[in-house]
């Protein structure tokens, strides 16, 4: 039986939109604003790491495509991430879900074109391990809205943005989670790691 777990970075106030600055949203490129050299070293190892210990990746269209432009080998496009991470990235089965995406420019991938939860529930019940889910923040409300995230894993940055899109919205009731593990990455970074509390 697989498990889903979201991996994202999220800042103080819960912020997720334009990390990196590519968007043009005017608050975004918080993800290297304020951070160290440590700070985004130790983060790698641990991204890296966890894209290690998974079987498969569960992606939004946008998050794909995005993922994909930085991932993928022969036009240099494998920018600031670790050559171990992009291969194992590059390599492992990915999941898209889109309603209009006929088919990905990566490899080893599949496009998720019906019914989202019925499909990704099939999906769990055919991969043994966890499918990791990066970004795909309309995906992720589906998923916890659903039922369907068994874990939620956040890197919080040290910054508050005051705006922007967060990761959490409306819900139809609540979602309790459990705290499994908390530790710093690097000298500014704090790594939760929650479980879904199911039922």
């Amino acid at each position: 039986m697989g498990k889903i777990v979201i991996s994202t970075n999220v800042t103080l106030d819960g912020v997720v939109q334009d990390p990196d600055g590519s968007e043009g949203f005017e608050r975004g490129g918080w993800f290297h604003q304020f951070v160290g050299r440590k700070d985004l070293e130790d983060w790698q190892a641990r991204e890296t790491a966890e894209a290690l210990g998974v079987e498969a990746l569960l992606l939004g269209s946008r998050s794909s495509e995005w993922f994909a432009s930085r991932m993928t080998s022969g036009d240099g496009a494998a920018v600031r991430v670790s050559p171990e991470w992009a291969d194992r990235i590059n390599s492992l089965p990915k999941y898209i879900v889109s309603s209009t995406l006929a088919h990905s420019r990566w490899s080893n991938a599949m496009v998720l074109n019906g019914d989202a939860a019925k499909e990704i529930s099939e999906l769990k019940r055919k991969v043994d391990g966890e499918i990791l889910v990066y970004g795909s923040y309309q995906l992720v409300r589906t998923l916890i809205e659903q039922n369907l995230a068994d874990e939620l894993r956040l890197v919080v940055f040290p910054v508050v943005l005051g705006a922007g899109l967060r990761l959490f919205d409306e819900t139809s009731d609540k979602k309790p989670l459990r705290l499994i593990n908390t530790r710093k990455i690097g000298d500014s970074l704090v790594f939760y790691t929650y479980e879904f509390a199911q039922g």
